[in-house]
């Protein structure tokens, strides 16, 4: 988790939960023949005014589920307990396979209290998949420390299966830093176990770093049970777009779907030139024509 959604979690504190508004529960003219998710922090800016009503919209756009974000033991998300926010979800028939869990405190304290508090959150939303969303760049700099993290992210996934679940690792663009011809993308890639860990590919910071994901679902064939769809913007390459709105050609990544694994897309926008609702129903179409 990055510092701009660290402290996003702090703005929201439990004012979120008071914010609850009466949404308009009528679903998008589209024929749902796919399923495809959203990861929740592309509509952070409009949590805090009703996270009742960014669910709503969500399920109005035709998602299926969707990936949370912001999880503390003590605030649960957006200020509602883990039960609750299930409670939500169900309301709009909505599930959630996966959370991003910020792991920078596990990583430097090995506290596995702070390891359990997520596990037991994502039973109570019935979720597949314990995700690290970001971790300490510096990490990444050396071939020592980012076998050393490798180590810990092992322990971890271990942890993580005997309680029934799997970890998962989402990059970003940190992952893929040069180590004289190697990355820690590939260490990662290399020493985890495939039973223990998948990966969590998100497609833009991918080919942002100039690599390009058919290579990694041929060389670790099953491995990338989630993606983030997330389109790169055609005037500024550092900012997003509506899914097939980009410079992204996302159609030979989805016909490798079932190479790379691919269970569970989700479609992640961090900056929008439109309204955020309108935007993800217009990547909620396009998804629909490619999804699995």
């Amino acid at each position: 988790m990055n510092n701009s959604r660290r402290s996003f979690i702090k703005q929201i504190g439990l004012a979120t939960a008071g914010a609850i508004v009466l949404p308009n529960t009528g679903s998008v003219a589209m024929e749902q023949n796919k399923k495809f998710g959203i990861q929740l922090y592309s509509l952070r800016d409009e949590i805090p005014k009703g996270v009742e009503n960014v669910i709503a919209q969500i399920s109005k756009a035709g998602y299926s589920y969707i990936e949370g974000f912001g999880f503390s033991d003590k605030n649960g998300y957006f200020g509602l307990s883990s039960e609750k926010f299930k409670d939500l979800l169900d309301k709009y028939s909505l599930t959630s396979p996966s959370a991003h869990f910020d792991f920078g405190g596990w990583e430097k304290s090995q506290d596995d209290h702070i390891l359990k508090s997520y596990i037991a959150s994502a039973k109570i939303l019935k979720q597949d998949y314990v995700t690290i969303p970001y971790i300490n760049p510096e990490i990444f700099k050396s071939v020592e420390t980012t076998k050393a993290f490798t180590q810990k992210v092992n322990r971890a996934s271990k942890i993580v299966k005997d309680e029934g679940l799997k970890l998962a690792y989402h990059n970003h663009n940190i992952e893929f830093f040069d180590l004289n011809g190697t990355t820690g993308y590939d260490i990662l890639l290399q020493e985890t176990d495939p039973d223990l860990v998948d990966f969590e590919m998100d497609l833009y910071w991918v080919v942002r770093a100039n690599k390009d994901p058919l290579t990694y679902f041929k060389e670790h064939k099953g491995r990338f049970t989630m993606w983030h769809v997330k389109d790169m913007r055609k005037s500024d390459k550092t900012l997003n777009t509506e899914v097939g709105n980009g410079l992204i050609d996302f159609k030979p990544i989805f016909k490798q779907a079932r190479l790379a694994g691919l269970k569970y897309p989700l479609v992640e926008q961090e900056n929008f030139e439109i309204n955020p609702f309108e935007s993800i129903q217009r990547s909620a179409v396009v998804m629909n024509k490619m999804s699995i």
